[in-house]
């Protein structure tokens, strides 16, 4: 018989799960900071576009992060909360003083080619352990994004 947590959900299923959101945790703690930099560092023709868009990117960011935070304290587990933790585990690399734009975007777009496979496998993992609140934000994720890659992908075929 499966022992559940606090929230009715099994134990070892929401182990799994938080142990991937905590990569997903440390992902987006190196794209938020990427973000971050592109934002103070951008220059050229499209300065003003691009520092809007990436102060929209890293603020988006930073309420990702604490919700994926906090659902893996709702699930029973303890969220990762050093930077050695996040350099450890994040796929996403820091972006160190990028000020053109379109290599900007570009690395934007491979922060993406790490945090959508990664919601997509939480999306199927909640979903096969009955886990809505897990379930709801990656779905929510995983469209904003899609469609954010698009604009993005089309920015640099302009």
């Amino acid at each position: 018989m499966a022992t559940l947590n606090q929230i009715g959900l099994d134990k070892n299923a929401s182990k799994a799960l938080s142990e991937k959101l905590n990569q997903l945790l440390a992902n987006y703690q190196i794209f938020y900071m990427n973000a971050r930099g592109f934002h103070w560092n951008i220059k050229g023709e499209k300065f003003f576009e691009l520092h809007l868009k990436f102060e929209e990117l890293y603020n988006d960011s930073l309420i990702k992060i604490d919700e994926i935070a906090e659902r893996i304290l709702t699930l029973g587990f303890t969220p990762l909360h050093t930077y050695g933790d996040y350099m450890g585990l994040s796929k996403i690399k820091e972006a160190k003083n990028i000020s053109n734009g379109v290599e900007a975007v570009a690395q934007i777009l491979k922060g993406y080619e790490v945090l959508l496979p990664l919601e997509r496998e939480l999306l199927e993992m909640s979903g096969d352990s009955n886990d809505e609140g897990t379930n709801a934000l990656m779905s929510d994720y995983i469209r904003e994004q899609e469609k954010l890659i698009w604009m993005y992908t089309a920015y640099l075929n302009g």
